[in-house]
């Protein structure tokens, strides 16, 4: 395993057009967003909150422009650009925990994908895939079955997981046990990513652009090689894994979950909880991969 910092990059010069796009990244919809979506909904033990929660969703694409369509048995939520594919697939999950808001489990993720879906529209950019994942809380329910249904779709996706939360005091920031050679910051104001040996070159173009275009929040990258992350299961705990274990190149994003976030999988996971312009940096990142993709 190895850890790469965007602190640690030599900014590139900018390109004007891809600057642009970013710019037009909106905290308050986010927060709208999260806002939108923050009530228990779990699949089973909430089943009519996760359906009101899957037809919002599928309503807000189709404000946007998309023509979204349910997918599976577990109604996972897809919606494309025009055109064909492959695509960069940017996706969430939407359900929750019994009983929680789940505000930045995954309220943030499911924000910034729609923030992603909107000006993707907007600008015409392309080809994208945005997928809402549902019973990820279930052992991965829909993003297994969604992966298991792939015949070379997507060629690069990004799963978004709990990426909403920022704690600037020291001491905020814990690592995963176990993990060999890791050495993080102990204030949790930074991004995470994950990567394995089929998406290490995307995290390390996301770090390079992180330096270009969107210095704060400082990115931290773990890159993961020659498979070893199967023996950790931190590592393995959201929907980027069936992704891994296809061979598609996934990178998984996120602000650490529990390791930063007291309010992990609890009622008072609320959206006054989350730092929105922290997301609205998790956003552009997105959109800038988005617009640089080739």
């Amino acid at each position: 395993m190895r850890v790469v910092r965007s602190e640690n990059r030599r900014p590139k010069k900018a390109d004007a057009d891809v600057a642009a796009v970013l710019r037009g990244v909106s905290p308050d919809r986010l927060r709208q967003f999260v806002e939108m979506i923050s009530f228990p909904r779990h699949a089973v033990a909430d089943r009519r909150a996760n359906v009101a929660a899957r037809d919002l969703l599928v309503q807000q694409l189709r404000e946007f422009g998309y023509a979204p369509r349910l997918q599976g048995v577990f109604d996972n939520i897809v919606a494309t650009t025009d055109g064909a594919g492959p695509f960069v697939l940017l996706g969430a999950h939407y359900d929750s925990v019994p009983g929680t808001p789940g505000a930045d489990d995954n309220g943030s993720a499911v924000a910034v994908v729609l923030e992603c879906a909107r000006l993707v529209r907007e600008h015409c950019l392309g080809p994208v895939m945005v997928a809402f994942f549902n019973r990820e809380e279930d052992g991965l329910l829909g993003s297994r079955e969604f992966v298991a249904g792939l015949k070379g779709e997507v060629n690069e996706a990004h799963i978004f997981e709990m990426v909403g939360y920022c704690d600037r005091t020291p001491g905020s920031q814990r690592m995963p046990p176990g993990l060999p050679g890791v050495v993080a910051p102990d204030v949790g104001d930074f991004l995470a990513l994950l990567s394995n040996r089929h998406s290490n070159p995307v995290a390390e173009k996301l770090v390079s652009l992180s330096a270009t275009y969107v210095p704060q929040p400082a990115v931290f990258a773990l890159k993961v090689f020659m498979g070893v992350e199967k023996y950790f299961g931190h590592l393995l705990r959201s929907d980027h894994a069936p992704f891994w274990q296809a061979g598609i190149p996934a990178v998984m994003w996120t602000d650490t979950s529990e390791f930063r976030n007291p309010h992990y999988h609890q009622p008072t996971d609320t959206p006054d909880t989350l730092d929105y312009e922290f997301m609205a940096g998790v956003t552009r990142l997105a959109l800038a991969r988005v617009a640089t993709h080739s």
